[in-house]
Parts: structure tokens; sequence; C-alpha cells
């Protein structure tokens, strides 16, 4: 994977993300592709090869190991970095989207029209996109920690496991190499993974709350108006009504 030309595409996300999202990205990268990167690939590198049997049974340290590593940690976590960072390049595409549709507009209309007033802007159909993309990346994130919790019994790596898989003749004992290491690995990575959640969850309430305080102050200035409009419609008809009532006072 050239994770360069990933952190190139994702560059742009920053244009177009709160606060909470700015943090979000710098999590996955310093924390999560960086740690993939430079130190995880190397610790299950050689996970195979440093699986012991205490057998030589042809076949069975491979029936064992498939049976206690059904998925790789490294292969799956990168399926986790791809998969959750795809919905913000979504939000891209859409900005990329807009440009088109304000520069197809100027085209045609001139350079001084405008059908936005900033295309980054969360607004709109880029405000749903946003929205949906920050769901759609917390979703990911919980069903890839609950695939690794189901698969690993609570992210667990013993030392020892015991397989009786044919064509195993009995019941034998095979070693998990560097299991700490590991473990501290995985630990660290679903740490991460869960601040990622933390993170998306307090920018969806931010950008809900912050809709919503929008929202209101619209209504509540547009309550206003209508109620100085209604005033001043009522002042102009007591204004009228003392017009026609003046010359009765002095008949």
């Amino acid at each position: 994977m050239d994770w360069k030309t990933f952190q190139a595409l994702l560059s742009g996300v920053n244009k177009y993300s709160t606060a909470f999202g700015r943090i979000w990205l710098s999590v996955v990268f310093v924390f999560r592709v960086m740690v993939y990167v430079v130190a995880a690939e190397r610790v299950w590198g050689d996970e195979q090869k440093d699986f012991d049997c205490n057998t030589k049974q042809p076949g069975c340290p491979n029936v064992c190991y498939d049976h206690f590593f059904p998925i790789s940690h490294i292969r799956l976590w990168a399926l986790q970095l791809i998969f959750v960072t795809c919905p913000s390049l979504l939000v891209v595409m859409h900005v990329k989207y807009r440009e088109e549709r304000e520069r197809k507009y100027q085209q045609k209309h001139g350079a001084d029209a405008k059908l936005y007033d900033n295309t980054g802007k969360k607004h709109g159909g880029l405000w749903w996109t946003y929205l949906l993309s920050l769901f759609v990346k917390a979703g990911i994130e919980v069903a890839f920690l609950y695939i690794l919790h189901r698969i690993y019994d609570s992210f667990h790596l013993p030392r020892l496991v015991k397989c009786e898989i044919k064509p195993c003749p009995n019941v034998v004992d095979c070693y998990i190499g560097r299991p700490m290491e590991k473990k501290v690995f995985t630990y660290f990575m679903v740490g991460a993974s869960a601040i990622c959640i933390v993170l998306s969850v307090c920018e969806i309430i931010y950008l809900i709350s912050k809709r919503i305080t929008s929202c209101a102050k619209k209504m509540k200035s547009l309550d206003t108006f209508w109620k100085n409009k209604n005033s001043q419609k009522v002042s102009e008809k007591s204004w009228k009504f003392g017009l026609q009532s003046f010359p009765l006072i002095f008949r």
C-alpha cells in the first residue's frame, strides 16, 4: 500500500473539516497509520513462521494457525484504515462537484455570477454528506472492533494454544511468537479506534447542535420580523383611524 498517496488524498479533508475532524485525522495518521507502517507490520511480519507446534505432522501447524488466526491483524487493520477514510473522500468529491457546477455556471452567466457563497461551506447537500460520512466512519470503526473482538476473544493473545484439528494426531501444543508485544500493539490500535469513535460522535453532536442553534436563531429573527411588521400595520391603521376621526371632534 502506498501510504504517501493515501495521505495526499486525505490532505484536502482538513480544509472542509471541523476542529473535531482535524483532530480525528491527526489521530488516524499519527497514532494509526504511522504506528502501522513503522512498527506493527514488523511485529506481525513473521507471525506464521514463529507459530511453533510440538509435532512434525505435515499440515498440522498450518491448520492450527489458520484456526487461531483466520484473519491477520495487520491485514484487518489495513482494511479498517482504508474503509474508515473512504467516507472523508466523499466530502472532498462533493466539494469538487460543487466547484465544477460553479465553473459551468460562471461560464454561462459571467465571471461575477455565483451559484454558491462558498463551495466548501457545510450547508445544504454538503452538510448532509459530511454528517453521513461521520455516521459511516463511526459504524465502520465499531464493526471492525466487533470483528476483532469476535475472532480473537476480547483481543487476547495467549502464549500457548491447544489444537486438536485434523491432520493433527492428538491435542497439540502450539506457541505464538512474541504474544506480549502483539498484545500491546493490539490494545494500542483498539484504543486509537475507540478515540476515533468518540471524536466522530462528538463531531456529530457538534454539527447537529450547531444546525439546531442556527435554525433557532433564524426562527427567532423571522418571528421578530413578523411581529414588527404586524405592529407597524397596527400603528398605520391607528394613524389612519385618527385622521378619519379628527374632523368629528370639531363638528
